[in-house]
């Protein structure tokens, strides 16, 4: 190979290392506690690790369907019509490993190349190079803090004869917003006016906190047959390591995502998925439950940090929470400050600029708050102490 050609697709060689591989790692390193990247302390539940592992021992282990087991994409069907009040098929579900693969699947088979993505910043940070993979050109739309607030004018000043597809999350990381009714209903309304595919990333559909409720994109008036719905296991079930997804779409799009599925991990394990069929079937009041207790370390978070002097943005879903830093009087940007703490205060937090594209607002920070209380407590003595030094 010569020296002219250099080794990789452009699109990777030179990407760096997520924030979130980053920020954690440099938690191992120094120690620190991490309320970086997003995933609970502990297990999980008890027991939906004893259902896989029932299953594991005691059902096959050779690949199961390419699009899922039947019992799964049954129970998926049936969860979205009792919760979201959605008329899926178990032939309207496929199984992934993961979410990020239901989102390469869905944009490698849905973007052509030279196909516009509508997308909202700040974003998921999975989202860019997954597009430009496909041979997608990303257009931004930049929402404001602390509001977030979608609008008429930015949406229609973006879209150009060339958007086909909106890729969105809701709710939403990094921010923790959930998105308002008259907001779905205007991306709907869009969608329909410009002929685009609505891609949306809901894995935070059960983390929605203070009595609201999630309203699904493809339960709106015309978007039946040109959403995607993506959900996932790990974050129903706090067991992030599974990597246990799902795309839900009518027959027409569901062929093309099954054709992208089945040449990226074509299955997912099936003891898992069994063990995630089971925990569907619940009563309902453990996930009420599980959302109460995310609540109030929600809560208990906001507050501890409150009191220490830091300037806390409302969180109405996920395990974040974000602090403005400069209504909390520090005089840092965010990456400066992320840096400083892990090595100053023992936490790891990360930079809300890492989920923008471009221009990107750098005085948010963002921290999970998916941990025990013990945890919490001393993250934010640990804070605390730091924002004393800071005067």
């Amino acid at each position: 190979m010569s020296d002219a050609s250099p080794l990789g697709h452009p699109v990777y060689r030179d990407m760096p290392t997520t924030i979130f591989e980053h920020m954690s790692a440099r938690a191992r390193e120094a120690g620190a506690i991490n309320l970086g990247q997003g995933f609970p302390e502990g297990p999980g539940p008890r027991d939906v690790l004893q259902a896989a592992a029932d299953a594991l021992l005691t059902r096959s282990s050779q690949y199961p369907p390419m699009p899922g087991l039947l019992e799964l994409r049954t129970a998926l069907a049936t969860h979205y019509a009792r919760h979201q009040q959605l008329d899926l098929s178990p032939q309207e579900v496929i199984v992934t490993s993961g979410a990020t693969e239901a989102l390469c699947a869905s944009l490698l088979a849905l973007v052509r190349p030279g196909d516009e993505v509508l997308m909202l910043a700040p974003l998921y940070d999975a989202y860019l190079p997954l597009v430009e993979r496909a041979g997608g050109i990303p257009n931004i739309v930049t929402l404001t803090p602390p509001d977030w607030r979608i609008t008429r004018d930015a949406l229609a000043a973006a879209i150009t004869p060339r958007t086909r597809i909106l890729l969105m999350n809701n709710p939403v990381n990094p921010t923790g917003m959930v998105m308002r009714d008259e907001e779905l209903a205007l991306l709907a309304d869009l969608c329909i006016a410009h002929d685009l595919i609505a891609i949306c990333d809901e894995v935070w559909e059960e983390t929605v906190y203070d009595g609201r409720p999630h309203r699904p994109l493809i339960g709106l008036p015309g978007m039946r047959d040109r959403t995607v719905k993506i959900g996932s296991a790990g974050k129903i079930f706090s067991v992030t390591g599974w990597k246990v997804g799902w795309m839900c779409a009518a027959p027409a799009l569901a062929t093309l995502l099954a054709r992208a599925h089945q040449y990226l991990t074509f299955t997912t394990p099936p003891n898992l998925q069994w063990a995630v069929a089971e925990g569907l079937g619940w009563p309902e009041d453990w996930l009420a439950d599980q959302r109460a207790t995310y609540q109030a370390s929600r809560d208990r978070l906001a507050a501890g940090l409150t009191q220490a002097g830091y300037a806390v943005l409302p969180g109405a879903a996920t395990w974040f929470l974000s602090i403005d830093l400069p209504a909390s009087g520090i005089a840092l940007d965010d990456v400066s400050f992320c840096e400083r703490i892990i090595d100053e205060a023992g936490v790891a937090a990360i930079p809300l600029s890492a989920f923008y594209p471009a221009d990107p607002s750098t005085h948010l920070v963002r921290l999970c708050f998916a941990k025990t209380d013990a945890t919490l407590d001393q993250a934010i003595t640990r804070l605390a102490a730091f924002r004393a030094t800071l005067g």
